[in-house]
């Protein structure tokens, strides 16, 4: 059995869009995981 997916690229596309978005001009120097939750872990 292979590895789970760390997350959609989905999930990618929308953290992407959120950075290119107004509602991000407060977000300086960030660092944002996609994985899928894993690091909450």
């Amino acid at each position: 059995a292979g590895a789970a997916p760390l997350g959609e690229s989905e999930q990618l596309a929308q953290a992407a869009l959120f950075l290119a978005s107004d509602d991000s001009s407060f977000v300086n120097g960030d660092v944002m995981v996609v994985d899928g939750g894993w690091t909450s872990v």
